[in-house]
């Protein structure tokens, strides 16, 4: 026959929390803590308020918004330029109005000298910057995949790269004459180092692992640069193209001061002389219409050839 043991368990009764003998505090009541926390004398467990849409760290804004953002950008400039004009408070003969320099484009649209103009530094930014591109992207790609090319290239790049473009012009007129070729060579020599170097940086950025698993898997140098290295940096390497051409185009007025006959800044030089100031103004917006054009134009192609970066 089992014997059951029973065994009884009695609680103890809670001491009472007293407060230490020099606070002076008392126990509060859960209500009370609770009261407390609505009124914000205890510890809230609230989240941390978030900042507005506009503010938000790289986060997507209503295309309402940005459209109208996008407008005051625009608007803005054009808004305070007439200010100026009207309140004259400079010269108008050194600060035409909107309308006069609208009116000045107007007329070098109808004589065709605009189209010649713009046609002629086309292309000759298109040869300089073109050459520079074909040069400093294998050169760049080099650089940012070998530390023996970076070795080799990298330390003059960085010498040269600090000597203004423009200091050579005595150099380019000596040696390439009064014709076209010191023109381009200007705006080969402005650019082609600083994308070299930008090309450079951008393949320095892909992660090392990419590379280590390539080589783990059995890739050839040739395998990783064509599947890993190259698609990686193209975005880049485009984005860099976008923010030397800005160069390209600083370096035009430069170049067509050497003798040239033809060119957006030689009508600039020329219109100088004359004291036409409202047709500077309006080469100087014919510039930046065509610079945005072909921003616009090479973010289109990253976008085209590199969806994945977009995403």
């Amino acid at each position: 026959m089992s014997r059951h043991v029973s065994v009884r368990t009695q609680r103890r009764p809670l001491l009472p929390v007293t407060p230490a003998p020099d606070s002076g505090a008392r126990p509060s009541a859960p209500g009370e803590a609770a009261q407390g926390r609505r009124l914000g004398h205890g510890p809230s467990r609230r989240s941390p308020r978030r900042p507005s849409v506009f503010w938000r760290i790289r986060n997507d804004i209503p295309s309402t918004l940005r459209h109208t953002l996008v407008l005051i950008s625009l608007v803005l400039p054009f808004a305070a330029w007439s200010v100026l004009y009207l309140f004259r408070v400079v010269d108008p003969i050194f600060l035409p109005s909107p309308v006069r320099v609208l009116r000045a484009m107007g007329e070098m649209i109808r004589s065709g000298e605009l189209f010649t103009a713009a046609g002629t530094s086309l292309g000759r930014i298109g040869i300089g910057f073109g050459l520079a591109v074909l040069v400093s992207v294998p050169l760049g790609l080099a650089m940012g995949s070998f530390r023996s090319m970076q070795s080799l290239f990298e330390p003059m790049m960085g010498l040269v790269r600090y000597m203004p473009a423009t200091a050579f012009v005595p150099l380019l007129l000596i040696w390439l004459g009064l014709g076209e070729t010191p023109k381009i060579a200007l705006i080969f020599i402005g650019t082609v180092f600083f994308n070299s170097l930008m090309t450079a940086n951008v393949v320095w950025q892909i992660p090392n692992e990419l590379i280590k698993v390539s080589y783990t898997l059995g890739a050839s140098n040739f395998t990783v640069f064509r599947r890993v290295v190259f698609p990686h940096a193209l975005p880049g390497m485009v984005d860099s193209a976008r923010v030397n051409l800005a160069a390209a185009w600083n370096l035009i007025v430069v170049a067509e001061l050497l003798a040239a006959s033809e060119g957006l800044g030689f009508r600039i030089v020329r219109a100088q002389k004359f004291l036409q100031i409202d047709k500077i103004f309006a080469l100087l917006i014919i510039i930046g219409i065509i610079g945005v054009t072909t921003d616009l134009l090479l973010h289109w192609a990253r976008k085209r050839m590199s969806p994945w970066a977009s995403r």
